[in-house]
């Protein structure tokens, strides 16, 4: 069985610069991603004061949805599933997924580490022709020290929900531009990134350990999503359990850079015999 993933953080909708409303163009290309599961960070499920300047059915093209993004982005062609985990006076947002399979049941966990930045873990449980799949979204904090007590959390919440080696797509922003965490991930979840073989370096410079005259090698490499327009840091990942990793891209371009702060990756995956 192959699947088509993809994760975005869509900066609630709106441009990095000016808040510019995205989400019309942001819908069409969420299409093009032609994915089955789509991860999806920075959600806005309500925006009362967006959809009052931008929704107003008397303008030639309504900007803003009325109906909440994740069910605007999933239209008739997928199942869709919210988190929420930052609430204000006019709005909230939150994780979002959307699944062309039956999500059989969802459920958003807490991670917050301060009150400052709310943050949290959406676990939705797939139903596909073969089989029961395990999907997390993940948009972890902008702190080391909480992205590390949060990574905790998420370790614990797949081992209690798919201890028993079901398969698992745990896809997000991470913030984890030092790739500190994925080390961890891989020993204690038993999963890779989808960009693992693709991206492995060896060590260079005064950093060479060798043996035999052979350079040490480093861990994988994550892709550089972030910023979009020019892409420096390694934020957003993919990690799988149970499946082979056919291809992965990062999607670049001025058409991404004009969408969001952040650039999407999508992968494709063949289910594991």
């Amino acid at each position: 069985m192959k699947i088509r993933v993809a994760t975005y953080n869509i900066h609630k909708g709106v441009s990095s610069l000016r808040s510019t409303p995205r989400v019309v163009a942001l819908k069409n290309a969420i299409k093009e991603f032609c994915a089955d599961i789509v991860f999806l960070q920075e959600v806005q499920g309500r925006h009362d004061i967006k959809a009052a300047r931008y929704g107003d059915p008397s303008r030639a093209h309504r900007h803003w949805p009325e109906v909440a993004q994740h069910e605007f982005f999933a239209d008739d062609s997928h199942h869709c599933a919210y988190g929420l985990n930052a609430q204000y006076d006019h709005g909230h947002h939150g994780n979002a997924l959307l699944s062309r399979f039956e999500i059989d049941r969802s459920h958003n966990q807490d991670v917050s580490d301060h009150a400052y930045e709310q943050r949290g873990i959406l676990h939705c449980e797939l139903m596909t022709e073969i089989g029961r799949i395990h999907c997390y979204v993940v948009h972890l904090g902008l702190f080391e020290a909480g992205r590390v007590r949060q990574t905790s959390s998420l370790i614990e919440a797949v081992n209690k929900s798919a201890g028993d080696g079901e398969p698992v797509i745990i896809a997000g922003d991470f913030n984890d531009w030092r790739n500190t965490l994925s080390d961890r991930l891989r020993k204690e979840l038993g999963v890779r990134e989808v960009f693992d073989e693709l991206n492995a370096k060896p060590r260079l410079g005064f950093l060479v350990r060798t043996l035999g005259g052979r350079p040490a090698p480093v861990g994988p490499v994550p892709a550089r999503t972030f910023p979009s327009a020019l892409p420096v840091f390694q934020l957003d990942r993919i990690y799988v359990r149970g499946f082979k990793v056919e291809s992965a891209q990062v999607l670049h371009g001025p058409m991404w850079a004009k969408l969001s702060d952040h650039s999407p990756i999508v992968a494709n995956l063949e289910l594991a015999p």
